[in-house]
């Protein structure tokens, strides 16, 4: 094979923006944008800085040129070890084979991980025709309860919590309802449940002021969920600058004002002490609510994004802007947990201090532990996606690509482990008598082979036909690279260069690995 270029450095960026929008009673926690990528990740990467292997052997596909391996001659190039395992603790005496005795269950590299970021494919080693021209698929759409529509193209979910918080909100305006109209009997419920629906309409019209930003930005939009505190935009991708960061987090609480003022004039339109002016001036009223409390100033709520977005642009550091918005979302969380009962039983909220029961101080402060735990978990869940997005760059395709040998179909699975044995290498790749790359053999299914069965076993009915989707680029790194293999879930994909040369195989397991390594590394 040609040999191939020198590596290159990648970079890339992600994020998932996820908001707990306040329900009505007491106000839940709404967040503009926080951000879930969901996804776990990969294997250890490798050392940018460790020196570049000896030239490829001429039977070698100019693959991983900053491997380490030092994998002696006549040992098992398949070994429990990877080029970007540093410090690799792997004691393979050179001639034994580490697949004789063992399967991916016995801690074998190759099983697939716990949690695997890229979605890899787990099915046994089943060859897909050459002729089928499968394409790629893509990955399945997150889910969140009922669709209730794509507005924009983003899918909008309910989740079966809303349920729970509807009814709540039915039962207690209802009861304030037999106090303000009581000539409505059993109605004041549909009346309350009316009330419910719409103020979850005014949720949805916060989350889809932060969707239709995110989207004129560029910024992909996962899905948007009505839960029991609110709502949830997921955005996928962090902001480029922090000044559209601050727009993106202000035009949720910006509409919720916009609303509460369409309420207020609807209200003046109507005659007091009526069903609709009661239902106006609720919706007014809830609608102040959840601007005034997204606008505090800590993750993940919208006003932390935007104090976010501010020390971002003083200190130049994102990571700076989430790591003090961060902490004020946690001293946030403390201050409700303690202030919330406390204003409750001093009457701040507008009823007497001795009209309050025992049973309302247990609710309070039931209320204000959720309140208080959801505020803090989602502070913490913002920095370890900081944290995510700070490390994403140093996973690169070029530096985490295995060196490969090519064979042919019809080889002996053991001539095929003596010759990447003699190249060094730990991934093998079948091609067509012009060289054209066709298949993967699976690290998992050598595995499984005895080693006496080794010479009788060709290694075409231990490969993966390749798909387009499998093909990927060696300059690929961060984010960019995550969502390729997130498209096409697999265990290998071939690496190739721009000039479409064979750089190598990926294992999805390695880039799981270096994902685990970067995230243990202090920010």
């Amino acid at each position: 094979m040609d040999e191939s270029g020198r590596p290159q450095p990648g970079s890339g960026t992600t994020d998932d923006h996820q908001a707990a929008r306040p329900g009505p009673t007491p106000p839940p926690p709404a967040g503009a944008n926080g951000t879930a990528r969901a996804n776990s990740v990969p294997h250890t990467p490798r050392d940018p800085e460790e020196p570049p292997h000896k030239e490829h052997p001429e039977d070698a596909t100019p693959a991983d040129e900053g491997d380490t391996s030092d994998t002696a001659p006549g040992s098992d190039p398949f070994a429990q070890r990877t080029p970007a395992d540093e410090g690799d603790t792997s004691d393979t005496a050179p001639g034994s084979d580490p697949f004789a005795q063992r399967t991916p269950a016995d801690g074998d590299d190759s099983a697939p991980p716990a949690q695997d970021p890229v979605s890899q494919d787990d099915t046994p080693p089943t060859r897909t025709p050459a002729t089928s021209g499968r394409r790629p698929t893509k990955a399945p759409e997150p889910r969140g309860g009922l669709l209730m529509g794509r507005p924009f193209g983003v899918p909008v979910y309910v989740a079966p919590s809303w349920f729970l918080v509807a009814a709540l909100i039915t039962w207690v305006f209802g009861g304030q309802l037999d106090h303000v109209l009581p000539g409505l009997g059993a109605v004041r419920y549909l009346v309350s449940l009316f009330f419910a629906v719409a103020f979850y309409a005014s949720v949805l019209v916060h989350e889809l002021a932060h969707t239709v930003a995110a989207l004129r930005f560029k910024l992909p939009v996962r899905r948007i969920q009505l839960q029991f505190f609110g709502g949830v935009s997921e955005i996928e991708k962090e902001s480029e600058t922090p000044g559209r960061e601050f727009v993106l987090a202000f035009v949720g609480p910006l509409l919720s004002l916009v609303l509460a003022g369409v309420f207020y004039l609807g209200m003046l339109a109507v005659e007091p002490g009526t069903v609709p002016g009661v239902l106006l001036a609720g919706l007014m009223i809830s609608n102040l609510i959840v601007a005034a409390f997204n606008l505090l100033p800590g993750l993940p709520l919208d006003g932390g994004r935007m104090l976010r977005a501010i020390v971002w642009k003083i200190t130049g550091k994102p990571m700076s802007g989430t790591i003090a918005a961060a902490w004020v979302g946690r001293a946030l969380a403390i201050a409700v947990l303690i202030g919330l009962p406390l204003l409750t039983q001093s009457g701040a909220l507008g009823e007497g201090a001795a009209d309050v029961s025992g049973m309302d101080t247990v609710t309070d402060a039931l209320l204000a532990a959720i309140l208080a735990a959801i505020i803090w978990t989602g502070a913490g869940n913002s920095l370890r996606m900081a944290r995510l997005r700070e490390h994403l760059p140093e996973l690169r395709a070029r530096t985490l690509t295995r060196r490969a040998v090519p064979v042919e179909s019809a080889t002996p699975l053991s001539e095929a482990l003596r010759r990447a044995n003699e190249a060094g290498a730990r991934a093998l790749v079948i091609v067509d008598a012009d060289g054209e790359p066709r298949s993967l053999v699976r690290e998992a299914a050598i595995v499984g082979v005895p080693e006496h069965r080794r010479p009788w076993v060709a290694v075409s009915g231990l490969a993966q036909d390749l798909t387009d989707g499998m093909r990927v680029s060696a300059e690929l790194a961060g984010e960019e690279l995550l969502d390729t293999l997130r498209a096409t879930p697999a265990t290998e994909y071939l690496v190739v260069e721009e000039s479409g040369a064979i750089y190598g195989v990926l294992s999805a397991a390695d880039v799981e690995r270096a994902f685990v390594k970067a995230m243990a590394r202090p920010s």
